[in-house]
């Protein structure tokens, strides 16, 4: 089961990282999930080598050394084909997991899009919605969404929202803020997730351009740059603050309260209790943990 809507993946600079099975399009493409990669026009042969030219969307312009460009002419192209709603996932995700009684195991990636689409669709005003980050999300995480909060890397926008990528640094913060203050809901889904890789892990992208950071490095003025800019886009509502050895932005995201309000014709009565999607878990090789032996034993059963 894939997406119903449009899927893209940024990317500039990682060709070589879209080798990998452990990145956004070596695993979409392991899973057969279409999408599209979204490049600039000097990286043509290097991405078709990789993902096939019939996946590339080339960009009108380049070195802008910031993403945002290049998400706007994502959601314009996305909105002149008819779609109510697309997607925009990083290029470095390495994998989709689903939680399952306490375990994060790895899931079809299609599958995980299709899901948060569904349930996003019961709602009318949901802005913004994805997957949560993996390192987001304890094994004994409570609750399978959380509601008017951040969602980052895994991001599914929706065309009756009128928000646009704004800042150089935290863009994908500032439109969740956008959408929030503007009296929409966000939706980031904790039941199944995205493993991606933490920011500044690899060159390309916007790694020396926006941050000043070398590989690795997480400590830096970027850092603060990157911080300082939301705080000053959102007075009162951001913070800057040392923590974890390193700047970050702190946003108060409890102080969002809009209420979720059900689609027309969506009565939750009428959906299963459980609906598995056509899921089955297996061993795809020795599984040494005896919790998941018998986890897949019993599922079999």
């Amino acid at each position: 089961m894939n997406p119903r809507y449009p899927v893209f993946v940024p990317s500039r600079g990682r060709a070589d990282l879209a080798r990998r099975l452990s990145s956004t399009a070596g695993r979409l493409m392991h899973d057969g999930v279409p999408f599209r990669m979204v490049i600039e026009p000097q990286e043509v042969d290097a991405y078709a080598e990789v993902v096939g030219e019939d996946r590339l969307v080339v960009l009108p312009f380049r070195d802008r050394g910031t993403s945002t460009p290049a998400r706007n002419f994502i959601r314009d192209l996305a909105e002149s084909e008819g779609a109510a709603r697309h997607w925009q996932l990083d290029d470095n995700i390495k994998e989709f997991r689903r939680l399952y009684r306490g375990r994060r195991i790895i899931c079809h990636s299609g599958l995980a899009l299709r899901v948060c689409e569904d349930f996003t669709d019961r709602y009318s005003n949901v802005a913004i919605s994805g997957l949560n980050y993996q390192m987001f999300v304890p094994d004994h995480e409570p609750v399978p969404f959380r509601k008017n909060t951040h969602v980052y890397s895994c991001t599914l926008v929706n065309h009756a929202w009128p928000g646009r990528w704004r800042l150089d640094y935290n863009e994908d913060t500032d439109l969740c803020l956008q959408a929030l203050v503007g009296g929409w809901c966000t939706l980031s889904l904790n039941v199944f997730m995205a493993n991606k890789e933490r920011t500044m892990t690899n060159r390309g992208g916007n790694t020396e351009s926006l941050y000043n950071a070398e590989r690795g490095a997480t400590d830096t003025d970027g850092r603060f740059r990157m911080a300082e800019v939301l705080r000053r886009a959102w007075p009162g509502l951001v913070e800057v603050r040392r923590r974890f050895d390193r700047f970050q932005h702190v946003v108060d995201w409890k102080r969002f309260e809009t209420p979720l309000i059900l689609a027309d014709g969506v009565d939750l009565a009428t959906l299963p209790e459980i609906d598995e999607y056509g899921m089955t878990l297996r061993a795809v090789k020795d599984v040494r943990s005896p919790t998941l032996r018998r986890m897949v034993e019993e599922w079999s059963a």
